[in-house]
This record gives structure tokens, C-alpha cells and sequence, in this order.
């Protein structure tokens, strides 16, 4: 039996090299042999401020990034999480069989929150059963995710376990993390101690899957570097996160080792380095860049699929909640 696999993103920018990378590239190769569903989360983008019309736009783009970098919407299938009501409502429902203790451990919202927590909304405190919810909707067997998500599988799988229990049947089934364990992990490029986010305040933080090849040759131009030449090995990158996050992206983007790339550029300043890796990442990411544009030009047909997308995930989600309400007490609908 073909297993089903659900990931997504948030629309709350432009997605980044590091999402290509860690995900993206990943999700491509998935859809191969399994039942795939890519949901754009926009119920979650709202657990923190954001502008209407910024909503509105970067859902359209996320969901043009995902066919420009090969998500087949035939394949697999593409959809917005607002689409698809049953979310919601699953997320109550399992909001009220979530202990507070198990919500207090997560780490998100403690970043996110930060010094001023009791000005956080409670979607923002409530997001982990929601994301709960969101797998637990379509019996999804795995989800890829990065290291940093892999509580949050912790806490929906606890979840599956506990309501399972508790009403005596299988009503979840109790997916895995699955963790890409050769992906690099892709850093700031103005600090290599820190993940490359579509969040950063920096724009010259990261390279946006749409940016055009001058603004990526200027992004590079202007990463963060030290003054030392590249080493013949590894071990000579230690200590230079800077050096490393660089090695490591011209590792990836020419599916070289990264013990290739350091000899290839053994004793070499970065002057010459960075010209190289800058070609070289226009050469990857432009064409990506320029499809999404496409898209977005004429948002009809991206519609078109993620009505599609909507109504393959809907179908599963009701099947689901329909045996969630019954099993816990409530009166069918009307």
C-alpha cells in the first residue's frame, strides 16, 4: 500500500535556498512513490500579525514556488489549509484533549512569544495541536522535517497515542518524522551561527527562491566571510561558520561533497571563491525564480490547482472528522 506523506509551508515570505534544500528538493523526489499532500498553512500564518493583503500575495507564491520547483500538481496534491475546513475543527478537538503541561514544553512558542508572552494570541500557544491536527487529518504516515520540527511530530504523535487510548480504537494513525539526514543545513549568510529564515529582517540574509540573478550575485557578493584563504579539508573549516555555511551551499547546489569543493578550492581567497559559487547558484535558482514569476502572472491556473488539490484533501479530512465526531459523542450533520 502506497504511504501518504503531508508537509507544508507558511506564507510569511518569499521561501529561501534553505527551503529548496532541506524540503523542497526533498518533497520532489517523495511524490515519486508516495500519496503526497503539500498543504500552504495560512491558518498558522495568523498566529502572528500579518498584513491582508501580504496573506493573500505570499499564499499565491508559495504555491507557485512549489510547481516551479517540481512539485507535479498531478502527482501529488497542492492545496491552501483554509481550503479545507475539517482543519479547524479537528484543531479543537484536539485542543481539548491536549494537556496544558504537554503544550508548555514546546519550545515555539516560548521563541516566538519571547520576553512578551502575555501579549501572544492563543493561536499562537494553541499552533502545536493545530499542526496535530493538520497530519493527523489525512492518516499520514510520515511528514519531512527538518530537525527543528521534529518536537512537534513528538507532540502529534503523543496526541494519536493518547486519543487512541482513550476511545479504545485507532481513530489516527501514528505518523513518523521523516528526517533528511544529507541535507545541509543551510545558515544566514550575515551569520553563519544562524539557520537561513524567510523571517529574517535581512534580506541579504538569504537568497529568496525569487530573486532575479543580480540581486543573488549581489547577496553573495555581500555574505559574511573572515580573512583566511579556504582550506584543503574539512578540519580547517572549524570555528568559521561563516566559511562553512559557503562551502556548504556550493556543496549543495553542485551535488559535490564538501570535502570536494575544499579541495577544489584549496589556499583560494574568497574573491575567487564567491564569483564561482554566485555563478553557480544564478545557474540553479534563476530559472526557478522566473518560473514562479510565471505563474504568478496569470494566477488561474495555479488556482485551478489548488482547487484540485482542495477537493482530493477534503475528501480524506471528512472521511476522518466524521469518525472523530461520532467516536467522541457528537450528533451526525444534517
Amino acid at each position: 500500500m502506497t504511504k501518504r506523506i503531508l508537509s507544508g509551508v507558511q506564507p510569511s515570505g518569499a521561501l529561501t535556498l534553505g527551503n529548496y534544500l532541506g524540503a523542497l528538493k526533498n518533497w520532489q523526489s517523495l511524490q515519486e512513490n508516495h500519496d503526497c499532500l503539500f498543504c500552504i498553512v495560512n491558518l498558522h500564518a495568523i498566529t502572528v500579525p500579518v498584513e491582508p493583503d501580504a496573506l493573500r500575495k505570499q499564499t499565491l507564491e508559495i504555491a507557485a514556488t512549489y510547481l516551479a520547483c517540481g512539485i507535479d500538481p498531478v502527482q501529488s496534491h497542492i492545496f491552501v489549509q483554509s481550503h479545507v475546513p475539517a482543519h479547524a475543527e479537528l484543531g479543537w478537538v484536539l485542543g481539548c484533549k491536549t494537556p496544558m503541561g504537554w503544550l508548555n514544553r514546546m519550545t515555539q512558542f516560548k521563541d516566538k512569544a519571547g520576553k512578551h508572552k502575555e501579549k501572544a494570541s492563543l493561536g499562537l500557544y494553541g499552533y502545536p495541536t493545530l499542526q496535530a491536527a493538520d497530519i493527523l487529518l489525512y492518516q499520514a504516515d510520515g511528514v519531512p522535517v527538518g530537525d527543528d520540527q521534529k518536537q512537534h511530530i513528538e507532540l502529534t504523535r503523543d496526541i494519536a497515542m493518547s486519543v487512541n487510548s482513550a476511545y479504545g480504537k485507532d481513530l489516527f494513525t501514528v505518523p513518523e518524522p521523516m528526517i533528511e539526514k544529507t541535507a545541509a543545513r543551510i545558515m544566514s549568510l550575515r551569520d553563519g551561527t544562524k539557520k537561513m529564515s524567510k523571517s529574517d529582517p535581512s534580506d541579504f540574509s538569504r537568497l529568496n527562491l525569487t530573486d532575479s540573478a543580480d540581486e543573488i550575485r549581489l547577496k553573495i557578493k555581500k555574505a559574511k566571510t573572515d580573512s583566511g584563504p579556504l582550506p584543503e579539508t574539512l578540519e580547517g573549516l572549524k570555528d568559521r561558520p561563516e566559511a562553512k555555511n559557503l562551502v556548504a551551499i556550493f556543496a549543495s547546489l553542485s551535488k559535490q561533497s564538501e570535502e570536494d569543493v575544499c579541495r577544489q578550492y584549496a589556499g583560494a581567497p574568497f574573491s575567487v571563491f564567491k564569483p564561482d559559487l554566485a555563478d553557480l547558484a544564478v545557474e540553479v535558482l534563476a530559472p526557478t525564480g522566473e518560473s514562479i514569476k510565471k505563474y504568478l502572472k496569470e494566477t488561474s491556473e495555479l488556482e485551478r490547482h489548488l482547487k484540485r488539490g482542495a477537493d482530493y484533501a477534503n475528501e480524506i479530512a471528512e472521511k476522518t472528522l466524521k469518525d472523530v465526531f461520532e467516536t467522541i459523542g457528537f450528533l451526525p450533520r444534517l
